[in-house]
């Protein structure tokens, strides 16, 4: 499949600070890649930089057309929806308040929208009137996700999804996500430290270190290099 996002020659900069030096990587339409490495590495200074939230240099090329020096605004407006690490989830909001700002570009599908994440995530809809605050952290996850989900993105940015959580509630968001990621043709871009997990789920995947990729190919060949299996999986 040609790729819905490509990132050519990418830098990105924190003041005068350069984090990332000229990173080349591609998400193929409808598919899931993941970004691997270690704390630090770059790799959610990657996402920032599709985003927008952070200076880059380089190209950002999404369904076509350039991101690079859009708005963060503009670029959701587009079809890029991002899950920050830590959620992100407006605690003082129920949890429909919260699906409804993430929809509010939708107009009339966003009733039929939010009842599609009500179906994927069954848990959101029996707190639907609870504050979001008041959830436990693999239902703000879970939030999170389905809120980024109501702007009906083509592509999922993800952020340490599993952070923090158990591992059954990890396993039950990821399964989730591959569910979407089928019926609603979405594309996903992983950061995710849960390396041997992302690898099973993931069809292409990138070694990030210092900011620089250092490995990629597909996700199965990945996990079958003794050194990345050693460093990352732990066997």
């Amino acid at each position: 499949m040609a790729p819905i996002l490509e990132l050519r020659a990418l830098k990105a900069f924190y003041g005068q600070s350069e984090v990332l030096h000229g990173i080349d990587i591609a998400v193929e339409d409808g598919g899931m890649t993941v970004l691997l490495g270690a704390n630090g590495a770059g790799k959610t200074t990657t996402l920032r930089a599709i985003c927008g939230m952070v200076r880059s240099e380089g190209e950002i090329v999404f369904a076509g057309e350039r991101l690079d020096r859009r708005a963060t605004e503009a670029i959701a407006a587009l079809g890029v929806a991002h899950v920050p690490e830590g959620r992100g989830t407006f605690i003082g909001l129920s949890v429909e308040e919260n699906l409804r700002l993430g929809g509010y570009l939708r107009g009339k599908a966003q009733h039929e929208t939010m009842q599609r994440m009500y179906g994927y995530f069954p848990i959101l809809a029996q707190r639907r009137r609870q504050q979001a605050g008041a959830l436990s952290g693999g239902e703000q996850q879970m939030l999170a996700i389905a809120r980024a989900l109501m702007m009906a993105p083509r592509l999922l940015v993800l952020d340490e999804p599993s952070f923090g959580l158990a591992p059954r509630i990890v396993e039950d968001i990821f399964a989730i996500v591959e569910r979407i990621r089928r019926e609603q043709h979405v594309s996903v871009l992983l950061v995710e430290q849960n390396a041997s997990l992302a690898l099973e789920l993931a069809d292409h995947a990138y070694l990030i270190e210092t900011g620089y990729v250092v490995a990629s190919g597909s996700a199965a060949a990945l996990a079958g290099d003794p050194q990345i299996r050693r460093s990352y999986l732990g066997y």
